[in-house]
Parts: structure tokens; sequence; C-alpha cells
């Protein structure tokens, strides 16, 4: 499984790595403090989450034609 999350307070960064690094069972694959790369990854999350909601029904997406009548 893999998480992604937004640690919103700089000052408990450092200590809430020290507290993950000590589990054997977690493995800390990358850290990003670029806020343009941090960004990016949000929207990638919030996209998947999207088509999951699409994909059981939950949620209903513009056609490409609605998409395009919009620029």
């Amino acid at each position: 499984m893999k998480v992604v999350l937004h640690i919103k307070e700089e000052v408990n960064e450092t200590e809430f790595m020290e507290i993950i690094g000590k589990l054997d069972y977690v493995e800390v694959m990358m850290q990003v403090k670029d806020q343009k790369t941090s960004q990016f990854i949000s929207d990638l999350a919030e996209s998947f989450s999207n088509i999951r909601e699409y994909e059981n029904g939950k949620k209903q997406l513009k056609s490409a034609k609605d998409l395009l009548n919009e620029l």
C-alpha cells in the first residue's frame, strides 16, 4: 500500500519523519519539498480520486465536447 501525506506544519515534519523512520514496516520512498512538484502530486492524486468515483458511479464526467465548448 502507498500513501501520500501532506504535513501542514514544518515544525512537526522532523518529528513525524523520525517516528515513521523507526517503523520496520514503513519505507520512505521520497520526500518532496518543492512546491511545484508537490502541487503536481496533489493534482494527480485528485485526478485518480475522480476516476475512482466515476468508475464507482458516484461522479458524472463531462464529455470532450463540453470541455471544448468551455474553451
